[in-house]
């Protein structure tokens, strides 16, 4: 409980105090009127990263793009994707991340505790996730995110995700950089107010693709020796 009592202080304070020009951001945001084309909310022309939202048909909340080069290599992100218990390190609010089950080398489940702003019950999710390899004809490796809910029993006081879906591709480029386009969609289930999922569905992609660079950078990951459970391809070491 002290724990929300703290983020809801921080919350409304950060709110309070955005500089003028944030706070133009997301009035604008509100005020446009967003359709099923994309339509660019954010950019971050100093770290190269372009955020997007558009209104799906069907959808209760809007969906989400994001491109971005990274200053990476392949091999480091994806040394940081499969390392699921670590999550809790970088990804958007979670406080608790593991792997509940393993297919094969490019099939994983994952289990994850998010938390939620005050006065919102935390959230959990079960996802699937498919990793289509490089190949010779496609240098690009590509991520698949699938919610599925059903997967375990409920966990109550917890309020089980119903949508947590990504599509995300990752091409490597020269002098140590990856271009990574992510398009997806969330659902937290139960009752959010609208604004309260649309501030999540803003923030949270940019938010987390700060975080990733970061980890990329980490000498765990970056000089690994570790072998990878596919091959992975820089942009040098193509086929």
């Amino acid at each position: 409980m002290v724990k929300k009592l703290l983020y809801a202080a921080l919350t409304s304070c950060l709110l309070l105090t955005a500089t003028p020009s944030i706070a133009e951001d997301d009035l604008e945001d509100f005020r446009s009127q967003l359709t099923n084309q994309w339509q660019l909310v954010k950019n971050d022309r100093m770290r190269n990263i372009k955020a997007y939202a558009r209104l799906e048909d069907g959808k209760r909340y809007r969906s989400f793009k994001v491109e971005a080069v990274l200053d990476t290599t392949v091999e480091s992100l994806a040394r940081v994707l499969l390392d699921f218990d670590n999550y809790t390190r970088w990804f958007w609010k979670t406080r608790e991340s593991k792997l509940i089950r393993q297919n094969s080398s490019t099939e994983y489940f994952v289990y994850m505790v998010h938390d939620a702003p005050y006065g919102l019950p935390d959230r959990d999710t079960v996802i699937k996730g498919t990793i289509e390899p490089q190949s010779k004809n496609k240098p690009y490796l590509t991520l698949k995110v699938t919610a599925v809910p059903d997967m375990l029993p409920a966990k109550p006081p917890l309020v089980r995700m119903v949508a947590e879906e990504m599509s995300i591709k990752f091409t490597p480029l020269p002098d140590n950089q990856v271009e990574m386009i992510t398009e997806g969609y969330f659902d937290p289930g139960g009752v959010v107010p609208a604004w309260a999922a649309n501030f999540v569905q803003r923030n949270a992609p940019y938010a987390v693709l700060l975080a990733l660079q970061r980890m990329t950078q980490k000498d765990e990951y970056l000089h690994s020796k570790q072998p990878l459970p596919f091959p992975i391809y820089n942009y040098n070491e193509l086929p």
